[in-house]
Protein backbone atom coordinates (compact mmCIF):
# COMPACT_ATOMS: atom_id res chain seq x y z
CA UNK A 1 0.00 0.00 0.00
CA UNK A 2 2.82 2.09 0.85
CA UNK A 3 4.38 1.47 -2.35
CA UNK A 4 1.21 2.74 -4.40
CA UNK A 5 0.96 5.88 -2.40
CA UNK A 6 4.52 6.10 -2.99
CA UNK A 7 4.52 6.04 -6.94
CA UNK A 8 0.89 8.60 -6.58
CA UNK A 9 2.64 11.07 -4.69
CA UNK A 10 5.95 11.53 -6.65
CA UNK A 11 3.35 11.46 -9.60
CA UNK A 12 1.77 14.31 -8.51
CA UNK A 13 5.21 16.28 -7.66
CA UNK A 14 6.05 15.41 -11.27
CA UNK A 15 3.50 16.65 -12.84
CA UNK A 16 3.45 20.14 -10.86
CA UNK A 17 0.68 18.76 -8.30
CA UNK A 18 2.35 20.13 -5.86
CA UNK A 19 -1.04 20.50 -3.18
CA UNK A 20 -1.71 17.46 -4.15
CA UNK A 21 1.58 15.45 -3.67
CA UNK A 22 1.79 17.42 0.00
CA UNK A 23 -1.14 15.70 1.23
CA UNK A 24 0.00 11.81 0.14
CA UNK A 25 3.91 12.36 1.37
CA UNK A 26 2.08 13.90 4.47
CA UNK A 27 0.10 10.61 4.78
CA UNK A 28 3.12 9.12 4.39
CA UNK A 29 5.57 10.53 7.02
CA UNK A 30 2.85 10.56 9.25
CA UNK A 31 2.92 6.28 9.06
CA UNK A 32 6.25 5.92 8.29
CA UNK A 33 7.90 8.87 10.56
CA UNK A 34 11.14 7.99 10.64
CA UNK A 35 11.82 6.97 6.70
CA UNK A 36 13.91 9.83 5.97
CA UNK A 37 12.97 9.87 1.71
CA UNK A 38 9.40 10.48 2.91
CA UNK A 39 10.35 13.55 5.34
CA UNK A 40 12.57 15.02 2.65
CA UNK A 41 10.20 14.50 -0.10
CA UNK A 42 7.30 16.58 1.57
CA UNK A 43 10.15 19.33 3.12
CA UNK A 44 10.91 19.79 -1.35
CA UNK A 45 7.29 19.49 -1.59
CA UNK A 46 6.36 22.43 0.52
CA UNK A 47 9.54 24.33 -0.59
CA UNK A 48 7.52 23.93 -4.22
CA UNK A 49 4.83 25.58 -2.19
CA UNK A 50 7.19 28.09 -0.66
CA UNK A 51 5.58 26.92 2.71
CA UNK A 52 9.21 27.27 4.29
CA UNK A 53 8.10 27.71 7.60
CA UNK A 54 6.68 24.34 7.64
CA UNK A 55 9.49 22.84 5.83
CA UNK A 56 11.60 23.75 8.62
CA UNK A 57 9.96 22.74 11.56
CA UNK A 58 9.59 19.43 9.71
CA UNK A 59 13.34 19.18 9.43
CA UNK A 60 14.83 21.12 13.00
CA UNK A 61 11.63 18.19 14.69
CA UNK A 62 13.48 15.38 12.85
CA UNK A 63 17.36 16.56 13.49
CA UNK A 64 16.57 16.30 17.13
CA UNK A 65 15.38 12.87 16.66
CA UNK A 66 18.61 11.07 14.43
CA UNK A 67 21.84 11.79 13.43
CA UNK A 68 21.41 11.99 9.62
CA UNK A 69 23.28 15.44 8.08
CA UNK A 70 21.56 15.19 4.62
CA UNK A 71 18.20 16.78 7.01
CA UNK A 72 20.80 19.38 7.66
CA UNK A 73 21.73 20.27 4.60
CA UNK A 74 18.31 20.19 3.87
CA UNK A 75 17.57 22.56 6.33
CA UNK A 76 20.57 24.71 5.13
CA UNK A 77 18.78 24.89 1.65
CA UNK A 78 15.42 26.01 2.88
CA UNK A 79 17.35 29.14 4.66
CA UNK A 80 18.95 29.60 1.36
CA UNK A 81 15.29 29.53 -0.32
CA UNK A 82 14.62 32.41 1.57
CA UNK A 83 17.94 34.48 1.13
CA UNK A 84 19.28 33.98 4.23
CA UNK A 85 22.70 32.90 3.32
CA UNK A 86 24.31 33.45 6.88
CA UNK A 87 22.15 30.20 8.57
CA UNK A 88 22.01 28.54 5.28
CA UNK A 89 26.17 28.57 5.39
CA UNK A 90 26.20 27.29 9.11
CA UNK A 91 24.10 24.01 8.34
CA UNK A 92 25.92 23.20 5.35
CA UNK A 93 29.35 24.28 7.91
CA UNK A 94 27.85 21.30 10.38
CA UNK A 95 26.94 18.62 8.11
CA UNK A 96 30.38 19.31 6.77
CA UNK A 97 31.96 18.77 10.33
CA UNK A 98 30.46 15.55 10.72
CA UNK A 99 32.29 13.83 8.30
CA UNK A 100 35.50 14.77 11.06
CA UNK A 101 33.54 12.94 13.91
CA UNK A 102 31.89 9.83 11.21
CA UNK A 103 33.67 9.88 8.12
CA UNK A 104 31.20 7.06 6.94
CA UNK A 105 28.84 10.17 5.90
CA UNK A 106 31.42 11.17 2.89
CA UNK A 107 28.78 9.60 0.37
CA UNK A 108 25.59 10.99 1.43
CA UNK A 109 27.13 14.01 2.42
CA UNK A 110 28.21 14.97 -0.89
CA UNK A 111 25.78 13.21 -2.58
CA UNK A 112 23.15 15.70 -0.95
CA UNK A 113 24.99 18.57 -1.75
CA UNK A 114 25.37 17.92 -5.38
CA UNK A 115 21.63 17.43 -5.51
CA UNK A 116 21.29 20.58 -4.92
CA UNK A 117 23.59 21.96 -6.84
CA UNK A 118 25.85 22.89 -4.04
CA UNK A 119 29.10 21.84 -5.91
CA UNK A 120 31.77 23.61 -3.86
CA UNK A 121 29.88 22.06 -0.82
CA UNK A 122 30.29 18.53 -2.11
CA UNK A 123 33.71 18.85 -3.42
CA UNK A 124 34.97 19.84 0.42
CA UNK A 125 32.93 16.56 1.32
CA UNK A 126 35.50 14.36 -0.84
CA UNK A 127 38.21 16.13 -0.18
CA UNK A 128 37.96 15.35 3.29
CA UNK A 129 36.68 11.37 2.30
CA UNK A 130 40.31 11.29 0.34
CA UNK A 131 42.37 12.21 3.44
CA UNK A 132 40.32 10.37 5.80
CA UNK A 133 39.27 7.62 4.02
CA UNK A 134 41.86 6.92 1.37
CA UNK A 135 40.87 3.71 0.25
CA UNK A 136 37.44 4.37 -0.57
CA UNK A 137 38.47 7.21 -3.28
CA UNK A 138 36.63 9.81 -3.89
CA UNK A 139 38.54 10.99 -6.82
CA UNK A 140 36.09 9.97 -9.43
CA UNK A 141 33.15 11.87 -8.14
CA UNK A 142 35.20 14.91 -7.97
CA UNK A 143 36.24 14.56 -11.46
CA UNK A 144 32.81 14.52 -12.30
CA UNK A 145 31.92 17.13 -10.48
CA UNK A 146 34.89 19.12 -12.44
CA UNK A 147 34.26 18.40 -15.11
CA UNK A 148 30.37 19.77 -14.83
CA UNK A 149 31.95 22.89 -13.54
CA UNK A 150 34.09 23.42 -16.49
CA UNK A 151 37.59 22.81 -14.29
CA UNK A 152 38.84 21.02 -16.95
CA UNK A 153 42.67 20.36 -15.21
CA UNK A 154 41.26 19.67 -11.77
CA UNK A 155 38.92 17.50 -13.48
CA UNK A 156 42.04 15.56 -15.65
CA UNK A 157 43.91 15.52 -12.09
CA UNK A 158 41.38 13.54 -10.27
CA UNK A 159 40.38 10.99 -12.99
CA UNK A 160 44.28 10.13 -12.96
CA UNK A 161 44.24 10.45 -9.44
CA UNK A 162 41.78 7.56 -9.11
CA UNK A 163 42.38 5.35 -11.83
CA UNK A 164 46.07 5.09 -10.46
CA UNK A 165 44.59 3.22 -7.71
CA UNK A 166 41.55 1.64 -9.40
CA UNK A 167 43.21 0.75 -13.09
CA UNK A 168 40.21 -1.57 -13.97
CA UNK A 169 38.06 1.65 -14.61
CA UNK A 170 41.03 3.14 -17.50
CA UNK A 171 38.06 2.34 -20.22
CA UNK A 172 35.78 4.28 -18.28
CA UNK A 173 38.17 7.24 -17.82
CA UNK A 174 39.14 7.52 -21.24
CA UNK A 175 35.19 7.53 -22.13
CA UNK A 176 35.41 10.59 -20.12
CA UNK A 177 38.41 12.29 -21.25
CA UNK A 178 37.35 11.84 -24.86
CA UNK A 179 34.43 14.26 -23.96
CA UNK A 180 36.64 17.16 -23.44
CA UNK A 181 39.94 16.47 -26.05
CA UNK A 182 39.65 16.56 -29.62
CA UNK A 183 41.71 15.75 -32.73
CA UNK A 184 43.23 18.64 -32.57
CA UNK A 185 46.95 18.39 -30.60
CA UNK A 186 46.97 22.50 -29.91
CA UNK A 187 43.71 21.94 -28.48
CA UNK A 188 44.06 23.26 -24.80
CA UNK A 189 42.73 20.37 -23.21
CA UNK A 190 44.65 18.23 -24.92
CA UNK A 191 47.76 20.11 -23.80
CA UNK A 192 46.57 20.01 -20.30
CA UNK A 193 46.15 16.26 -20.54
CA UNK A 194 49.28 15.90 -21.86
CA UNK A 195 51.17 17.85 -19.41
CA UNK A 196 49.81 15.91 -16.79
CA UNK A 197 50.77 12.63 -18.07
CA UNK A 198 54.53 13.97 -18.90
CA UNK A 199 54.92 14.83 -15.04
CA UNK A 200 53.26 11.64 -13.63
CA UNK A 201 56.00 9.52 -16.46
CA UNK A 202 58.81 11.74 -14.32
CA UNK A 203 57.47 11.38 -10.92
CA UNK A 204 56.42 7.42 -11.03
CA UNK A 205 57.40 4.91 -13.29
CA UNK A 206 53.95 3.29 -13.23
CA UNK A 207 53.38 2.34 -17.14
CA UNK A 208 49.89 2.98 -16.79
CA UNK A 209 50.69 7.07 -17.78
CA UNK A 210 52.45 5.97 -20.86
CA UNK A 211 49.55 3.93 -22.23
CA UNK A 212 47.63 6.95 -21.58
CA UNK A 213 49.79 9.22 -23.50
CA UNK A 214 49.58 6.53 -26.00
CA UNK A 215 46.10 6.12 -25.97
CA UNK A 216 45.55 10.35 -26.20
CA UNK A 217 48.44 10.28 -29.01
CA UNK A 218 45.98 8.03 -31.08
CA UNK A 219 43.33 10.43 -30.15
CA UNK A 220 45.05 13.09 -31.84
CA UNK A 221 46.41 11.08 -34.59
CA UNK A 222 49.59 11.58 -33.18
CA UNK A 223 50.65 7.89 -34.51
CA UNK A 224 54.41 8.13 -34.30
CA UNK A 225 54.31 9.52 -30.88
CA UNK A 226 52.18 6.58 -30.12
CA UNK A 227 54.63 3.75 -31.72
CA UNK A 228 57.51 5.76 -29.38
CA UNK A 229 55.40 5.24 -25.91
CA UNK A 230 54.03 1.74 -27.30
CA UNK A 231 57.57 0.52 -28.00
CA UNK A 232 58.61 2.00 -24.45
CA UNK A 233 56.16 -0.05 -22.90
CA UNK A 234 57.15 -3.00 -24.84
CA UNK A 235 60.62 -2.48 -23.63
CA UNK A 236 59.83 -2.62 -20.10
CA UNK A 237 57.25 -5.61 -20.21
CA UNK A 238 58.01 -7.59 -22.84
CA UNK A 239 54.94 -10.27 -22.77
CA UNK A 240 53.16 -9.55 -25.65
CA UNK A 241 53.14 -7.21 -28.95
CA UNK A 242 49.45 -7.20 -29.34
CA UNK A 243 49.11 -3.22 -28.26
CA UNK A 244 51.73 -2.39 -31.23
CA UNK A 245 49.90 -4.46 -33.27
CA UNK A 246 46.48 -2.81 -32.22
CA UNK A 247 48.11 0.66 -32.86
CA UNK A 248 49.61 -0.42 -36.24
CA UNK A 249 45.76 -1.80 -37.69
CA UNK A 250 44.68 1.86 -35.94
CA UNK A 251 46.76 3.54 -38.54
CA UNK A 252 46.17 1.44 -41.41
CA UNK A 253 42.35 1.98 -40.99
CA UNK A 254 43.22 5.49 -41.09
CA UNK A 255 45.06 4.95 -43.92
CA UNK A 256 48.68 6.68 -42.48
CA UNK A 257 50.43 4.41 -44.09
CA UNK A 258 54.23 5.26 -43.70
CA UNK A 259 53.86 5.09 -39.75
CA UNK A 260 51.51 1.29 -40.21
CA UNK A 261 54.63 0.14 -42.25
CA UNK A 262 57.35 1.44 -39.35
CA UNK A 263 54.83 -0.24 -36.79
CA UNK A 264 54.46 -3.71 -38.71
CA UNK A 265 58.64 -3.60 -39.85
CA UNK A 266 58.94 -3.54 -36.33
CA UNK A 267 56.67 -6.35 -35.19
CA UNK A 268 58.34 -8.65 -38.27
CA UNK A 269 61.69 -7.96 -36.31
CA UNK A 270 60.81 -8.10 -33.00
CA UNK A 271 58.10 -11.01 -32.64
CA UNK A 272 59.71 -14.11 -31.51
CA UNK A 273 56.57 -16.80 -32.03
CA UNK A 274 55.63 -17.23 -36.02
CA UNK A 275 52.43 -16.54 -36.25
CA UNK A 276 52.73 -12.70 -35.27
CA UNK A 277 56.15 -12.39 -37.12
CA UNK A 278 54.11 -13.87 -40.64
CA UNK A 279 50.84 -11.43 -39.70
CA UNK A 280 53.25 -8.58 -39.74
CA UNK A 281 55.31 -9.74 -42.95
CA UNK A 282 51.70 -9.57 -44.52
CA UNK A 283 50.87 -6.73 -43.56
CA UNK A 284 54.32 -5.03 -44.51
CA UNK A 285 53.55 -6.73 -48.07
CA UNK A 286 50.04 -5.57 -48.45
CA UNK A 287 50.69 -1.76 -47.28
CA UNK A 288 53.84 -1.63 -49.72
CA UNK A 289 51.50 -2.98 -52.46
CA UNK A 290 48.81 0.15 -51.69
CA UNK A 291 51.50 2.58 -52.01
CA UNK A 292 53.72 1.14 -54.96
CA UNK A 293 53.79 2.34 -58.28
CA UNK A 294 53.89 -0.19 -61.20
CA UNK A 295 57.48 0.20 -61.20
CA UNK A 296 57.92 -0.83 -57.80
CA UNK A 297 56.07 -4.08 -58.51
CA UNK A 298 59.20 -6.47 -59.19
CA UNK A 299 60.52 -5.64 -55.76
CA UNK A 300 56.93 -6.17 -53.96
CA UNK A 301 57.07 -9.92 -55.48
CA UNK A 302 60.79 -10.38 -54.36
CA UNK A 303 59.00 -9.91 -51.24
CA UNK A 304 57.02 -12.52 -51.58
CA UNK A 305 59.06 -14.85 -52.79
CA UNK A 306 61.50 -13.67 -49.90
CA UNK A 307 58.99 -15.11 -47.12
CA UNK A 308 57.80 -18.46 -48.99
CA UNK A 309 61.47 -19.13 -49.56
CA UNK A 310 62.32 -18.79 -45.82
CA UNK A 311 58.77 -20.01 -44.47
CA UNK A 312 57.59 -22.30 -47.33
CA UNK A 313 53.83 -22.46 -48.49
CA UNK A 314 52.49 -24.26 -45.80
CA UNK A 315 49.05 -23.93 -43.68
CA UNK A 316 50.78 -20.88 -41.46
CA UNK A 317 51.66 -19.21 -44.73
CA UNK A 318 47.95 -19.30 -46.31
CA UNK A 319 46.95 -15.54 -45.51
CA UNK A 320 50.11 -14.58 -47.88
CA UNK A 321 49.62 -16.89 -49.96
CA UNK A 322 45.95 -15.61 -50.63
CA UNK A 323 47.46 -12.22 -50.79
CA UNK A 324 49.96 -13.34 -53.46
CA UNK A 325 47.55 -14.54 -55.54
CA UNK A 326 45.30 -10.95 -55.47
CA UNK A 327 48.43 -9.24 -56.11
CA UNK A 328 49.03 -11.31 -59.31
CA UNK A 329 45.66 -11.56 -60.51
CA UNK A 330 44.93 -7.55 -59.77
CA UNK A 331 47.78 -5.84 -59.70
CA UNK A 332 50.34 -8.00 -62.22
CA UNK A 333 47.52 -9.45 -64.41
CA UNK A 334 48.73 -12.78 -64.08
CA UNK A 335 45.09 -14.33 -63.56
CA UNK A 336 46.56 -18.06 -64.75
CA UNK A 337 49.03 -17.94 -62.30
CA UNK A 338 47.14 -16.93 -59.40
CA UNK A 339 44.32 -19.42 -59.82
CA UNK A 340 47.25 -22.08 -59.64
CA UNK A 341 48.99 -20.91 -56.92
CA UNK A 342 45.22 -21.14 -55.02
CA UNK A 343 44.53 -24.12 -56.38
CA UNK A 344 48.06 -25.70 -54.77
CA UNK A 345 46.59 -24.13 -51.64
CA UNK A 346 43.94 -26.15 -51.47
CA UNK A 347 45.49 -29.51 -50.99
CA UNK A 348 47.13 -28.25 -48.23
CA UNK A 349 45.27 -29.78 -44.52
CA UNK A 350 42.84 -26.55 -44.18
CA UNK A 351 39.92 -26.09 -42.00
CA UNK A 352 36.90 -25.05 -43.01
CA UNK A 353 36.90 -21.11 -43.00
CA UNK A 354 41.21 -21.37 -44.31
CA UNK A 355 39.04 -23.42 -47.72
CA UNK A 356 36.68 -21.20 -47.52
CA UNK A 357 39.11 -17.70 -47.51
CA UNK A 358 41.11 -19.67 -50.61
CA UNK A 359 37.80 -20.52 -52.70
CA UNK A 360 36.07 -16.51 -52.46
CA UNK A 361 39.55 -15.48 -53.26
CA UNK A 362 39.81 -18.01 -56.43
CA UNK A 363 35.74 -16.77 -57.08
CA UNK A 364 36.94 -12.99 -57.12
CA UNK A 365 39.67 -14.00 -59.61
CA UNK A 366 37.62 -15.89 -62.00
CA UNK A 367 34.99 -13.06 -61.60
CA UNK A 368 38.15 -10.74 -62.99
CA UNK A 369 38.32 -12.97 -66.09
CA UNK A 370 34.98 -12.73 -66.80
CA UNK A 371 34.54 -16.54 -65.96
CA UNK A 372 31.42 -16.39 -63.77
CA UNK A 373 29.80 -19.36 -64.08
CA UNK A 374 32.49 -21.05 -62.19
CA UNK A 375 33.05 -18.35 -59.78
CA UNK A 376 29.20 -19.03 -58.84
CA UNK A 377 30.01 -22.54 -58.18
CA UNK A 378 33.30 -21.71 -55.53
CA UNK A 379 31.47 -18.69 -53.91
CA UNK A 380 27.94 -21.27 -53.63
CA UNK A 381 29.93 -23.55 -52.14
CA UNK A 382 31.29 -21.30 -49.21
CA UNK A 383 27.94 -20.55 -48.71
CA UNK A 384 26.66 -24.12 -48.23
CA UNK A 385 29.57 -25.21 -46.41
CA UNK A 386 29.59 -22.20 -43.60
CA UNK A 387 26.20 -21.86 -43.68
CA UNK A 388 24.69 -19.16 -40.95
CA UNK A 389 28.44 -18.01 -40.95
CA UNK A 390 29.03 -14.19 -41.80
CA UNK A 391 31.58 -15.57 -44.54
CA UNK A 392 28.65 -17.97 -46.10
CA UNK A 393 26.68 -14.09 -46.39
CA UNK A 394 29.46 -12.79 -47.69
CA UNK A 395 29.78 -15.73 -50.23
CA UNK A 396 25.71 -14.71 -50.70
CA UNK A 397 26.19 -11.51 -51.67
CA UNK A 398 29.21 -12.35 -54.20
CA UNK A 399 27.08 -14.48 -56.09
CA UNK A 400 24.20 -11.92 -56.15
CA UNK A 401 27.28 -9.36 -57.39
CA UNK A 402 28.08 -12.03 -59.79
CA UNK A 403 24.62 -12.39 -61.17
CA UNK A 404 24.12 -8.68 -61.52
CA UNK A 405 27.83 -8.51 -63.59
CA UNK A 406 26.60 -10.96 -65.90
CA UNK A 407 23.41 -9.17 -66.27
CA UNK A 408 21.07 -11.96 -64.61
CA UNK A 409 19.36 -9.31 -62.39
CA UNK A 410 16.20 -11.36 -61.69
CA UNK A 411 18.49 -13.86 -59.58
CA UNK A 412 20.79 -11.40 -57.97
CA UNK A 413 17.78 -9.47 -56.78
CA UNK A 414 15.92 -12.50 -55.07
CA UNK A 415 19.68 -13.09 -53.25
CA UNK A 416 19.95 -9.46 -52.10
CA UNK A 417 16.89 -9.61 -50.93
CA UNK A 418 17.85 -12.33 -48.52
CA UNK A 419 20.63 -10.53 -47.45
CA UNK A 420 18.58 -6.87 -46.34
CA UNK A 421 18.59 -8.72 -42.99
CA UNK A 422 22.00 -10.16 -42.78
CA UNK A 423 23.59 -10.18 -39.13
CA UNK A 424 26.73 -8.16 -40.73
CA UNK A 425 25.22 -4.46 -40.89
CA UNK A 426 28.39 -3.87 -44.08
CA UNK A 427 26.84 -6.85 -46.02
CA UNK A 428 23.43 -5.63 -45.09
CA UNK A 429 23.95 -2.10 -46.39
CA UNK A 430 25.69 -3.13 -49.50
CA UNK A 431 22.80 -5.43 -50.20
CA UNK A 432 20.13 -2.94 -49.98
CA UNK A 433 22.36 -0.44 -52.25
CA UNK A 434 22.83 -2.97 -55.15
CA UNK A 435 18.71 -4.54 -54.82
CA UNK A 436 17.62 -0.65 -55.18
CA UNK A 437 19.90 0.03 -58.25
CA UNK A 438 18.51 -2.70 -59.38
CA UNK A 439 14.84 -2.14 -58.54
CA UNK A 440 14.80 1.22 -59.30
CA UNK A 441 16.25 1.02 -63.16
CA UNK A 442 15.12 -2.62 -64.39
CA UNK A 443 11.60 -1.21 -64.98
CA UNK A 444 12.12 1.91 -66.58
CA UNK A 445 13.74 0.29 -69.85
CA UNK A 446 12.44 -3.64 -70.64
CA UNK A 447 15.83 -4.36 -72.42
CA UNK A 448 17.34 -3.06 -69.50
CA UNK A 449 19.94 -1.40 -71.50
CA UNK A 450 21.43 1.29 -68.97
CA UNK A 451 21.69 -1.01 -66.32
CA UNK A 452 23.30 -3.39 -67.98
CA UNK A 453 26.11 -0.69 -69.06
CA UNK A 454 26.35 0.74 -65.30
CA UNK A 455 26.79 -2.99 -64.14
CA UNK A 456 30.08 -3.49 -67.05
CA UNK A 457 31.34 -0.32 -65.96
CA UNK A 458 31.34 -1.69 -62.33
CA UNK A 459 32.49 -4.99 -63.02
CA UNK A 460 35.76 -2.34 -65.01
CA UNK A 461 36.19 -0.69 -62.15
CA UNK A 462 36.34 -3.76 -59.79
CA UNK A 463 38.75 -5.56 -62.75
CA UNK A 464 41.09 -2.08 -62.05
CA UNK A 465 39.96 -0.56 -65.65
CA UNK A 466 39.27 2.56 -64.08
CA UNK A 467 39.47 4.79 -67.56
CA UNK A 468 37.54 2.22 -69.08
CA UNK A 469 34.96 2.55 -66.49
CA UNK A 470 34.64 6.15 -66.40
CA UNK A 471 34.21 6.28 -70.24
CA UNK A 472 31.32 3.96 -70.05
CA UNK A 473 29.54 5.83 -67.94
CA UNK A 474 30.46 8.72 -70.00
CA UNK A 475 27.86 7.09 -72.57
CA UNK A 476 24.75 6.35 -69.86
CA UNK A 477 24.87 10.02 -69.00
CA UNK A 478 25.26 11.27 -72.65
CA UNK A 479 22.64 8.47 -74.30
CA UNK A 480 20.51 7.87 -70.80
CA UNK A 481 20.03 11.65 -69.51
CA UNK A 482 16.86 11.85 -67.38
CA UNK A 483 16.85 8.26 -66.66
CA UNK A 484 16.73 6.83 -63.12
CA UNK A 485 20.07 6.10 -63.20
CA UNK A 486 22.22 9.32 -63.53
CA UNK A 487 22.15 10.40 -60.45
CA UNK A 488 23.91 6.26 -59.62
CA UNK A 489 26.14 7.14 -62.81
CA UNK A 490 27.44 10.23 -61.60
CA UNK A 491 27.80 8.91 -57.78
CA UNK A 492 30.04 6.39 -59.31
CA UNK A 493 31.87 8.37 -61.57
CA UNK A 494 32.67 10.85 -59.20
CA UNK A 495 34.63 7.85 -56.74
CA UNK A 496 36.21 7.01 -59.73
CA UNK A 497 38.01 10.21 -60.37
CA UNK A 498 38.76 10.76 -56.37
CA UNK A 499 40.49 7.01 -57.31
CA UNK A 500 42.07 8.69 -59.90
CA UNK A 501 43.13 12.11 -57.73
CA UNK A 502 40.97 14.08 -60.63
CA UNK A 503 39.36 15.67 -57.74
CA UNK A 504 37.99 18.73 -59.16
CA UNK A 505 35.65 16.10 -61.38
CA UNK A 506 34.68 14.15 -58.67
CA UNK A 507 33.77 17.62 -56.96
CA UNK A 508 31.78 18.77 -60.37
CA UNK A 509 29.81 15.22 -60.43
CA UNK A 510 28.94 15.41 -56.33
CA UNK A 511 27.69 18.98 -57.39
CA UNK A 512 25.66 17.56 -59.80
CA UNK A 513 24.22 15.06 -57.72
CA UNK A 514 23.40 17.51 -54.99
CA UNK A 515 21.96 20.03 -57.36
CA UNK A 516 19.23 18.56 -59.39
CA UNK A 517 19.19 14.84 -57.12
CA UNK A 518 18.32 16.35 -53.44
CA UNK A 519 15.30 14.12 -53.26
CA UNK A 520 17.26 11.23 -54.57
CA UNK A 521 18.51 8.35 -52.08
CA UNK A 522 22.03 9.56 -53.24
CA UNK A 523 21.80 13.24 -52.06
CA UNK A 524 23.24 12.24 -48.75
CA UNK A 525 25.86 10.47 -50.08
CA UNK A 526 26.64 13.29 -52.09
CA UNK A 527 26.85 15.65 -49.41
CA UNK A 528 29.20 13.49 -47.32
CA UNK A 529 31.41 12.66 -49.84
CA UNK A 530 31.96 16.32 -51.25
CA UNK A 531 32.13 17.10 -47.62
CA UNK A 532 35.25 14.41 -47.01
CA UNK A 533 36.80 15.82 -50.48
CA UNK A 534 36.56 19.50 -49.04
CA UNK A 535 37.94 18.25 -45.72
CA UNK A 536 40.69 16.01 -47.03
CA UNK A 537 41.89 16.82 -50.33
CA UNK A 538 40.88 20.43 -51.58
CA UNK A 539 41.57 21.65 -48.01
CA UNK A 540 38.57 23.85 -47.85
CA UNK A 541 37.50 23.75 -44.65
CA UNK A 542 34.38 25.93 -44.47
CA UNK A 543 33.02 24.51 -47.65
CA UNK A 544 32.80 20.50 -46.06
CA UNK A 545 31.45 22.22 -42.54
CA UNK A 546 28.43 23.73 -44.43
CA UNK A 547 27.80 20.79 -46.04
CA UNK A 548 28.22 18.68 -42.88
CA UNK A 549 25.88 20.64 -41.27
CA UNK A 550 23.25 19.97 -44.28
CA UNK A 551 23.66 16.32 -43.45
CA UNK A 552 22.90 16.85 -39.66
CA UNK A 553 19.76 19.65 -40.32
CA UNK A 554 18.11 17.29 -43.35
CA UNK A 555 19.52 13.86 -43.26
CA UNK A 556 19.08 12.76 -39.67
CA UNK A 557 18.53 9.41 -40.64
CA UNK A 558 21.63 9.16 -43.24
CA UNK A 559 23.80 6.53 -42.08
CA UNK A 560 26.37 9.35 -42.45
CA UNK A 561 24.77 10.98 -39.72
CA UNK A 562 27.25 10.31 -36.65
CA UNK A 563 30.69 11.09 -38.71
CA UNK A 564 28.72 14.00 -40.56
CA UNK A 565 28.08 15.27 -36.83
CA UNK A 566 31.77 14.81 -35.55
CA UNK A 567 33.72 16.25 -38.30
CA UNK A 568 31.62 19.40 -38.23
CA UNK A 569 32.60 19.70 -34.32
CA UNK A 570 35.62 18.75 -35.36
CA UNK A 571 36.39 21.87 -37.83
CA UNK A 572 34.13 23.97 -35.56
CA UNK A 573 37.04 23.48 -33.43
CA UNK A 574 34.68 20.99 -30.71
CA UNK A 575 35.94 18.24 -28.45
CA UNK A 576 34.30 15.08 -29.87
CA UNK A 577 33.58 12.80 -28.06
Amino acid sequence: MFSQEDLVASEYFKNGEFEKAALSYKRLHDKSPNNNNYLLQLVKTYQQLENYQEAETLLLDQITKVNYPPLTIELGYNYQLQNDLINAEKNYNIALETIDQNPNFVFVIGKAFEDRSLLEQAIVAYEKGIILKPDQNFNFLLARIYGEQGKVEKMFESYLNFVEINDTYLNTIKRAFSEFISENNDNENNIILKRLLLKKIQIDQNLLWNEMLSWLFVQQKDFNKAFTQEKAIFFRQPETLDRIEELGNIAINDKEFEIALDIFTYLGETAQDLDTKLDAYYHVINIKTQIATPAEYKNILKEYDLVFDTYGKQTQTLPLQIAYAHFLAFYIHDSPNAITVLKKSLELPLNSFQEAGVKMELGDILVLQENFNEALIYYTQVQRNLKNSTLAQEARFKVAKTSYYKGDFKWAESQLKILKSSTSQLIANDALELMLLITDNKYEDSTQTALNLYAKADLMAFQNNTNEAIELLDVILNEHKGKTIEDQALFKQAQLFDLKKEYHKAEANYQSIITNFSDDILADDAYFYLAELYRTKLNEPEKAQDLYEKIIFNYQDSIYFVDARNNFRLLRGDAIN
